[in-house]
C-alpha cells in the first residue's frame, strides 16, 4: 500500500517565494540596520558638536546643522528599526524600506545628473 502523498501545486493563494528573494530581504534587512544606525550616529556628531561638519551658509539651501543632526537621527532610527522588523517578515518595515531606498536613488540621481550638468573642464 502507498502511502506517500503527492505534493500540491501551488495556488495563487499560495505565492512562492525564491531563495534568492529570501537571501536579498535578508540582505536588505541587514543594510537597512547598518545604514539607520550609521546615520543615528551622523547626526548624533551633528547634535552634540555642529563643528564636526563644515557648513555652507552661502549655499543655494541652508541648515542649521542641530535640526539637521536630529532630522538624521529620528530617519537612522527609522530605518534601522524598519531594518530589524524587515528581519521577522512585517509587510510596513518592506514599505518602509521600499520608499527610503526609492528616496536615496533619486537624491543619487539627481546629484549626478546636476554634477554632468554643471562640470566644466576650464574649472581644473
Amino acid at each position: 500500500m502507498n502511502t506517500t502523498i503527492p505534493p500540491r501545486p501551488i495556488t495563487d493563494e499560495e505565492p512562492h517565494t525564491s531563495r534568492w528573494a529570501t537571501g536579498l530581504v535578508l540582505f536588505a534587512g541587514v543594510v537597512m540596520m547598518v545604514a539607520g544606525v550609521w546615520h543615528a550616529l551622523a547626526g548624533l556628531g551633528a547634535v552634540v558638536n555642529d563643528k564636526v561638519y563644515v557648513s555652507t551658509p552661502a549655499y543655494i539651501y541652508s541648515f542649521d546643522l542641530t535640526g539637521w543632526g536630529w532630522i538624521h537621527i529620528l530617519l537612522g532610527i527609522v530605518v534601522a528599526a524598519a531594518g530589524f522588523v524587515v528581519l521577522l517578515g512585517m509587510m510596513w518595515a518592506r514599505v518602509v524600506g521600499i520608499a527610503v531606498w526609492s528616496l536615496l536613488i533619486i537624491a543619487l540621481d539627481v546629484a549626478v545628473i546636476w554634477a554632468l550638468a554643471t562640470y566644466r573642464t576650464e574649472l581644473i
